[in-house]
């Protein structure tokens, strides 16, 4: 999914958490991010093969982080009310020392991912307001 000319990414991701993607990736293939709304472990990012977690209607596509080749993208998702409450910001996905969820794929390699943040400018919020995101009931996979 590539992001329009001049529009900012809703997601990005640091190199730490692309690294262990990519080991993800070549271990369980495919892979997708969904942004949790606090249940299980708080508001953590969790990491799922593709097809392990089923997409809401609801759901926004925050977007994708691209893999090394030939890996595919991972696409990163989070709940709609949830979304509602984080789009003024862009999502960083980051990597910490330490154990998060059980359901989440990096678990066994004593990291977690983390959500971080950053408030988009006025300038970047009117851009984005133009081109809203997909959300899973447009999703046709």
């Amino acid at each position: 999914m590539a992001t329009q000319a001049g529009t900012p990414d809703r997601v990005v991701a640091q190199d730490s958490a692309v690294q262990l993607l990519t080991k993800l990736s070549e271990l369980h293939g495919g892979l997708m991010i969904h942004q949790s709304g606090g249940c299980c472990d708080g508001s953590a990012p969790m990491c799922y093969p593709v097809g392990e977690y089923r997409i809401g209607q609801r759901d926004v596509l925050v977007g994708e982080i691209e893999m090394p080749n030939p890996l595919p993208a991972v696409r990163v998702w989070i709940n709609g009310d949830q979304f509602e409450l984080w789009k003024h910001t862009q999502l960083i996905l980051d990597v910490v020392p330490g154990r998060g969820a059980g359901f989440s794929l990096e678990a066994p390699e004593g990291v977690r991912f983390l959500s971080r943040s950053r408030t988009f400018t006025d300038e970047e919020k009117v851009v984005l307001e133009q081109h809203p995101p997909m959300v899973g009931a447009q999703f046709d996979e």
